[in-house]
């Protein structure tokens, strides 16, 4: 690899999520970022990026091999023929390691911190403090939600921001903790019109994604909801299956 490979590769993790150089030297480049925790190790070699990654989450791989099928994968590393392949699999690996757990529990932990320093004392445990946590969270849920689904609503595809809602399968007052309310598994970003039947439980999704009719919709048209037979999540991931089960105990008769 010489200098301008190696400039070329640090400019590319630069623009795409990856914006500290930890390691450039003839054997590859080492990047990382201050916004996630992981750090990938890009090789050049006989005109094919190597690329291996270093995570805090077990589930980046399986979730980059989703959306990068096509990719030769070898040893734990990404086969890349192309500057421009390599630049959409930095810019989809800083996306999901901003959203998987825990990384959007850390920072909304941080950014309540912050929000709290800056208002009077004695504000703890007062009902400020709780609508503080509760919007700085569902901010933060709604950005892993964005960076997971890649902007797109998670059935139809349909990606115009303002249409979109973060949707969670067990609601934000019943979690039993800050990890489990902004787990990016605990619902999907889905645009408006699914987002307020899934919110009432008047449609949920079954382990294959399929969408599932609550008993109460029965003899409705469905069409004019948004609806249409056959609609199923772009993906499902395993850890998305307990929230599913719970969510669909729910729906209305």
């Amino acid at each position: 690899m010489n200098p301008l490979q190696r400039t070329l590769i640090e400019k590319t993790g630069n623009d795409y999520g990856f914006e500290h150089v930890l390691v450039s030297d003839g054997d590859g480049v080492t990047l990382a970022s201050a916004c996630h925790p992981t750090r990938v190790l890009v090789i050049l070699e006989n005109g094919v990026y190597q690329v291996s990654f270093q995570a805090m989450s077990p589930t980046l791989l399986p979730e980059l091999q989703r959306s990068f099928p096509l990719a030769g994968v070898e040893s734990g590393r990404f086969m890349l023929a192309t500057e421009a392949a390599l630049a959409a699999l930095l810019r989809r690996a800083a996306s999901l390691s901003r959203a998987l757990p825990s990384q959007a529990a850390t920072d909304y932990q941080q950014a309540v911190a912050a929000e709290l320093a800056e208002l009077p004392p004695g504000i703890a445990g007062t009902e400020v403090e709780r609508l503080v946590r509760q919007r700085v969270g569902q901010n933060k849920f709604r950005d892993a939600m964005l960076n997971y689904w890649g902007g797109a609503c998670a059935v139809t595809g349909v990606a115009i921001l303002e249409v979109l809602r973060a949707s969670h399968a067990k609601p934000w007052a019943e979690c039993v903790s800050d990890a489990e309310r902004l787990d990016v598994f605990n619902g999907f970003l889905l645009s408006a019109n699914l987002d307020a039947l899934f919110d009432r439980f008047l449609i949920s999704f079954d382990d294959q994604g399929v969408l599932v009719i609550a008993p109460a919709l029965a003899g409705l048209d469905l069409l004019r909801l948004g609806v249409v037979s056959g609609m199923k999540l772009r993906w499902v991931n395993s850890l998305h299956l307990p929230y599913l089960a719970l969510h669909r105990t729910r729906l209305r008769q």
